[in-house]
């Protein structure tokens, strides 16, 4: 039976027509399974040449796995894509990747705020969370976890009301979460790993789509994309190209429509950037 724990799949016919399916044919990638909606999606246009492998950690997703020959459900990381592809001799032609944002209540967030100073709390929140006063809420957090663990989220959400600015508390909360499963998760370091194993597990002519769901995920994108490295250094040839493995499909990045974010709110912080892989490589 399908897990109904996952959310509506955004930017779904967006993404799908980013990749450029073509007949059908080839091998592909969709990073972040959870529910499966944009793997069944793609699964629906392959051909009997075509393949599908999707990875995600999460256990409950292997309750969504799509029963179809045609797809390989990966239980890992999506940052050991490579290792595991490579273990079966595939060459990626393309990767569709999306960001879950849920946050559950979790005993590593749990266990960051026990072990961390309240320093280490604040340059989190600072770095991810993107809010004011990281130093007095981190205080907070820590002085109050002293007192009573904050092993839920629930308990965190008691602290963190008290410093909520009025009418933005949904979107206070969801910052400060954002933080801690970040740095829990080391997210932004799998995403780096996954950009970066992209240059060689694409060929010239495949497709790269990136869902992002804030700001600090989708300026690596964004940067990576445009110049191949994260620091966005542009490199050019003699004749003034720019030299690096990607290019862009679209300048802009894809934002759903009014209809879809009526439908679904979560698509109203989705950003979808598309670029295809270039004949250029860069030297290790």
């Amino acid at each position: 039976m399908t897990n109904t724990f996952y959310h509506v799949p955004v930017l779904l016919d967006a993404s799908i027509e980013a990749l450029n399916l073509g007949d059908g044919g080839g091998l592909w990638m969709d990073a972040t399974f959870g529910g499966g909606g944009h793997s069944r999606l793609i699964v629906s246009k392959l051909n009997k040449h075509g393949k599908l492998f999707g990875f995600d950690q999460d256990p409950d997703a292997v309750a969504n796995s799509i029963d179809d020959s045609r797809f390989t459900l990966i239980e890992s990381n999506f940052r050991y894509a490579k290792q595991f592809l490579n273990l079966r001799d595939y060459d990626v032609e393309d990767i569709e990747y999306e960001f879950q944002t849920l946050l559950e209540d979790s005993s590593s967030a749990a266990e960051l705020i026990k072990e961390s100073t309240w320093e280490e709390l604040m340059a989190v929140i600072r770095m991810y969370g993107e809010v004011n006063r990281p130093d007095r809420l981190a205080r907070a957090i820590k002085a109050s976890s002293e007192i009573l663990p904050i092993n839920t989220t629930e308990n965190l959400i008691k602290v963190l009301s008290k410093h909520a600015p009025s009418g933005r508390e949904k979107k206070f909360y969801a910052q400060v979460f954002q933080a801690l499963r970040i740095e829990v998760n080391d997210e932004l370091g799998a995403l780096r790993d996954l950009l970066e194993q992209a240059t060689q597990l694409l060929k010239p002519g495949g497709r790269l789509a990136i869902i992002s769901y804030h700001s600090l995920e989708d300026r690596l994108v964004k940067h990576f994309m445009r110049s191949g490295n994260f620091e966005d250094k542009i490199e050019k040839d003699v004749k003034g190209q720019t030299l690096a493995p990607f290019k862009l499909i679209s300048r802009k990045a894809i934002v759903a429509t009014p209809e879809e974010v009526m439908e679904n709110p979560r698509a109203r912080s989705a950003r979808l950037r598309v670029a295809e892989r270039t004949t250029y490589t860069p030297a290790l």
